[in-house]
């Protein structure tokens, strides 16, 4: 069932879950029905964190993913699958209507037997409806599985000898988890590309060799009812993940309800619209050894009409069968707080900041469960801000869920239990039997290549680069031309400016605001006045971002990014920045970068208004054109400037440049390849900053204010606490203080840590 269309206050990209979630898997590796009995039981004590309608039958969603249930398959197919591992199970969502379901399953046959893998054919999922609330049966897909053999069968007839499973190596069982991922992404752009009437009905939960999820828009009580096939003892699984839903302030529809393909999810991404942004931008420089001209069928990479967590599935997927371990890919999603933390081994820090380079944090309260149906595992965010507990039996059984409690285990059969703690990984390894702890599973995958050398060769610090040959100077004769030019007034210096020059804060104003609308006030506004600030909503805590200032970080990086597929020494390639915040100095210095790797241009932001016509849109089609042809260059550094303001060449509002060039190089699939600076006279307040950082500007000179802050010092305007004059470097120093903690205030109020993740959001 599709989402509604964005109407009055609703709108599908503001899709949020609150939800519980769990696991239960036997160490040891062990299949049997009662995991699967017990992970509903787990759904069924997890059931108040899920959320119902108007209708008490129908909720907000429910689901179990599991380990290929092989006996039960081969007798349902009455013998005709091949051994397990050797074929991949597609759970598939179908439009009610016979004619759209039909021209769908045609394409799913179809795109099977192009990838070169063998059909096996279809088989109808036995459900009682009678289970399940009115409102859900209204929109009730109808529900099938399709089965594809592995392309070491492709030449043999369905009803043939089959080769035995042990022929069919680890490493050909990962390519084959590859064909059935690039299948998949196949089947679904070429159903969107028929638009059906009924196309919101059609998903695919699962196609996979080794997991399958069962799901629906169902309470926690009524998925073991509905979906007959948990009913059966020849159901059988190692490991069970489950998920309730709340849906909160967001639409419940049954594609949406967890487990998605890999995780089940509890929380938010605040970082989704950026994340999502950056997934659009990286499809062009995408390449892979191991998926090889395969990785072009993979576009789009992300699907943004899903939720946060849908969208953060999308990347974990892509990430996993692009190549890395499943706790590797959890590590660049959700990094645990690693810039302030001076005790971290060097090699899990050099491995961090590698990745930073190449991926943006995907940013919130989160505890995500994992599982590829060989490894089961949770991670909760770097802040700790959802519930995780987790015990291991002396009957080699392990349980995570969102609280404890879920299973009624005797206190002397449980050998450990503890709670999941921030940036921390629990993780069961049912193929060795043994769970890995933090520790020794990051110390594995941060040694897996030379990161520290990597970034020691490669890794540029601003502070490093050589003294421009040119700086600009103050100029008091132009200044207030310049000021008035800008929109500053008295009102700017006396009560923004000067305190924050002072004292290094944001300044304080009392409760209420009465000032007009931008929209609708009849005096001229900055571009930046018709933007109110969001705030953490849902059930997501701001953050404290003084208390919690070991979590928080300005640090970014900037530069060519390479594909987020390949793992190289070059991916690190990029320059350093402790701040958004640049003084003449520092903007000169990246402006004279003239190496291979690292080329900086200056493109203007002024238009002259004296012409008649359209003179600002007729400019910012001529820088994005500008900007283009940078690229085609290799310059890896563009400066938006709007130095040369006089009455023939006016600036063009910073937010409105740089957010055409951020948009504009996004359609063109560069936008990794550059990054944004701006040297602008405009900004002057934290909102104004917010703004430039989040619609993608990497570093900002506010020259015209630090210029101002230089003349307010020099005429005695800024005083310290003793009355004594503050010197212009001092002066200088805490205006810029004070523009980064309203930075970090700002983004903690969104519930986001990171500048990098804040970035073009």
């Amino acid at each position: 069932m599709p989402l509604p269309r964005p109407d009055g206050l609703y709108n599908p990209a503001h899709e949020h879950d609150a939800c519980g979630v769990g696991f239960v898997a036997n160490i040891q590796g062990k299949r049997s029905h009662r995991i699967i009995e017990q992970g509903l039981t787990i759904l069924l004590n997890l059931e108040h964190r899920g959320a119902c309608g108007c209708d008490p039958e129908t909720g907000d969603g429910a689901g179990i993913l599991l380990q290929i249930p092989h006996r039960m398959l081969q007798t349902a197919m009455d013998g005709r699958l091949p051994e397990e591992g050797m074929y991949g199970v597609g759970m598939v969502f179908l439009p009610r209507d016979r004619v759209e379901r039909a021209i769908c399953e045609a394409i799913i046959e179809a795109v099977v037997e192009e990838e070169g893998q063998l059909f096996l054919g279809w088989r109808t999922v036995p459900t009682d409806n009678t289970q399940i609330g009115t409102k859900s049966r209204e929109v009730e897909p109808v529900i099938r599985q399709f089965f594809v053999g592995a392309h070491a069968l492709a030449h043999k007839r369905p009803d043939s000898a089959f080769p035995p499973a042990a022929d069919f190596v680890n490493e050909e069982g990962d390519a084959f988890e590859r064909k059935l991922y690039v299948i998949r992404k196949r089947i679904e752009r070429k159903v969107a590309g028929k638009q059906l009437r009924e196309a919101g009905y059609f998903y695919i939960p699962s196609l996979s060799s080794r997991t399958i999820v069962y799901k629906g828009l169902l309470l926690a009580n009524q998925i073991g009812r509905y979906y007959l096939d948990l009913q059966s003892e020849e159901m059988e699984t190692a490991l069970a993940l489950v998920h309730q839903r709340f849906s909160t302030n967001t639409f419940p529809t049954w594609d949406l309800a967890h487990p998605y393909r890999m995780i089940a999810h509890n929380g938010e991404i605040n970082t989704l619209r950026g994340n999502r942004n950056w997934m659009r931008a990286r499809q062009a420089r995408l390449t892979s050894s191991v998926f090889g001209d395969d990785v072009r069928k993979l576009i789009p990479l992300v699907n943004e009409e899903g939720s946060d967590s849908a969208t953060l599935d999308n990347a974990l997927e892509l990430l996993v069968r692009g190549g890395r371990s499943l706790p590797h890919a959890i590590m660049m999603l959700i990094p645990e707080a690693w810039g302030s933390d001076e005790h971290m081994d060097p090699d899990r820090r050099a491995f961090y900041e590698y990745h930073a380079c190449m991926m943006e944090p995907w940013d919130g309260p989160a505890a995500v469960a994992f599982s590829d149906g060989r490894l089961i595992g949770a991670v909760l965010d770097r802040n700790g801000l959802r519930p995780a507990r987790y015990l291991v039996t002396k009957d080699n059984l392990a349980v995570m869920a969102s609280e404890t409690g879920v299973l009624d285990i005797p206190e002397e059969n449980i050998a450990h239990k503890w709670r999941l703690q921030p940036g921390r990984i629990f993780l069961v390894d049912t193929v060795a039997g043994r769970i890995v702890s933090d520790e020794e599973l990051k110390q594995r995958i941060c040694r897996r290549a030379p990161y520290r050398q990597w970034l020691s060769e490669n890794k540029i610090e601003l502070r490093d680069l050589p003294d421009p040959p040119h700086v600009y100077l103050p100029n008091r004769d132009t200044m207030l031309d310049r000021q008035q030019a800008f929109g500053y007034t008295l009102e700017d210096m006396k009560y923004i400016i000067g305190p924050m020059a002072v004292v290094g804060e944001q300044p304080l104003g009392s409760m209420g605001n009465d000032t007009p609308l931008a929209v609708l006030s009849d005096r001229p506004q900055l571009l930046y006045s018709y933007f109110k600030q969001l705030f953490a909503q849902v059930t997501n805590p701001p953050i404290d971002p003084i208390r919690e200032e070991l979590v928080m970080s300005l640090a970014h990086y900037i530069g060519a990014n390479g594909s987020l597929l390949e793992e190289t020494p070059e991916n690190c390639r990029q320059l350093r920045l402790e701040s958004a915040i640049l003084t003449n100095v520092e903007l000169e210095k990246l402006r004279a970068l003239d190496t291979p790797d690292f080329r900086a241009r200056t493109l203007s932001i002024l238009f002259d208004p004296t012409t008649d016509g359209p003179g600002m849109e007729t400019a910012l089609h001529k820088l994005c054109r500008q900007a283009s042809k940078a690229l085609a260059e290799n310059i890896s550094v563009i400066i938006l400037s709007d130095r040369g303001v006089d009455r023939y060449n006016a600036p063009i509002p910073a937010l409105l440049a740089l957010s055409a060039v951020h948009n504009h190089l996004i359609r063109e699939g560069t936008r990794t390849n550059v990054a944004l600076v701006l040297e602008t006279g405009e900004p002057r307040e934290v909102m104004h900053f917010a703004l430039l950082v989040g619609y993608g500007a990497s570093a900002i000179n506010p020259y015209l204010a630090l210029e101002t802050v230089t003349y307010m010092a020099r005429d005695g305007e800024l005083t310290g606490k003793d009355g004594s004059p503050l010197s212009v470097e001092k002066a200088t120093y805490n205006y810029i203080k004070a523009i980064n903690k309203g930075l970090l205030k700002t983004m903690a109020k969104m519930g986001i840590s990171t500048l990098q993740s804040y970035r073009g959001a």
